[in-house]
C-alpha cells in the first residue's frame, strides 16, 4: 500500500473526528464513563483490527483509551490507517 503525501494526510485528517498527527502516527484519545466501558471499547477495537489485519498501538488509562495508527510495514501513513480510524469513530 502506498504511503500518503503530507497533503493527502492533511486532507484525510480534516475528514476525521478528533484525530491528530503525532510524529508519524495518527492518534485519538477516546474517553468513557469508567474502566469497564473503556475495556469494552478496546475489545471491539481488537476485533475490528484483527478483521482488517491492521493493529493500532493501544494505551489504556482508567477511562481513557489512546489509539495510534501507522502502517508499520510501509514505514508511514497509508489509506489503511485512515479507514481504520473511521471505523473506530463509528464504534462510539
Amino acid at each position: 500500500m502506498a504511503l500518503l503525501s503530507d497533503e493527502q494526510i492533511s486532507d484525510a485528517l480534516r475528514s476525521l473526528n478528533e484525530w491528530k498527527l503525532d510524529d508519524q502516527n495518527i492518534v485519538r484519545v477516546f474517553e468513557f464513563k469508567d474502566f469497564v466501558e473503556a475495556m469494552k471499547f478496546v475489545n471491539q477495537v481488537a476485533e475490528k483490527s484483527e478483521a482488517a489485519w491492521h493493529h493500532p498501538d493501544i494505551d489504556i488509562r482508567w477511562n481513557k483509551v489512546r489509539l495510534a495508527l501507522i502502517t508499520h510495514s510501509e514505514g508511514g501513513l497509508t489509506q489503511k490507517d485512515f479507514d481504520l480510524a473511521r471505523a473506530f469513530d463509528q464504534m462510539i
